[in-house]
């Protein structure tokens, strides 16, 4: 890490806020590295606990039928093979607790028709550390517009993941040169230098 106390005034507990982007079923069970996603970020989720750092789980949350944006519908038939949508692949495998928050949306950005954005300037929080599934779509998309907002993105480079591998390791490769890019190891340990 380049400079370690600017990272560590960026990821300070005290105003950060930590995304875990559709941690469902249905997605994790299709990515490439299912083990080591959860491994890392289930660590992740019990250190930023230990330091009482808001998480916030993401859930897509599919509207209507005849209700549905006719740009999704069109891109996910092709893209959604073997993907379970039936209410059990909904679910989330990693099990929020009792604090945590679950906004349930359904585009692939976190501020759009959700009060996230309301939510975390209610708060103060400034730091956006995002984890989850996919990084090509709704993490990448949702890290842009919180930087466009105003807010610090950060992406946890191996507590996020895709069903396709490329498309993950491009999206890291485009926004390594906008955002801080960081380990779950190099964050968890950060946090517990303090």
């Amino acid at each position: 890490m380049d400079n370690i106390q600017e990272i560590r005034e960026i990821i300070d507990p005290g105003k950060s806020v930590l995304v875990i982007w559709d941690v469902q079923k249905m997605l994790v069970n299709n990515i490439f590295n299912r083990e080591e996603f959860l491994e890392n970020t289930n660590q992740l989720i019990e250190s930023a606990r230990q330091k009482r750092i808001p998480i916030f789980f993401t859930k897509i949350t599919p509207l209507p039928e005849a209700f549905q944006l006719p740009a999704n519908k069109f891109f996910m038939k092709n893209r959604a093979r073997g993907i379970n949508f039936a209410p059990e692949g909904l679910e989330l495998a990693i099990e929020p607790k009792k604090n945590d928050i679950v906004i349930n949306k359904n585009t692939a950005n976190i501020f759009i028709g959700t009060n996230f954005e309301l939510m975390i300037r209610n708060a103060n929080l400034s730091t956006l550390i995002f984890s989850g599934i996919a990084t090509e779509m709704g993490v990448e998309s949702s890290a842009r517009d919180a930087r466009n907002r105003g807010f610090f993105p950060v992406i946890v480079t191996d507590a996020v993941s895709s069903s396709d591998q490329e498309a993950h390791s491009r999206s890291l490769q485009n926004l390594k040169n906008m955002m801080v890019l960081l380990t779950s190891k190099d964050i968890i340990s950060i946090w517990n230098a303090d």
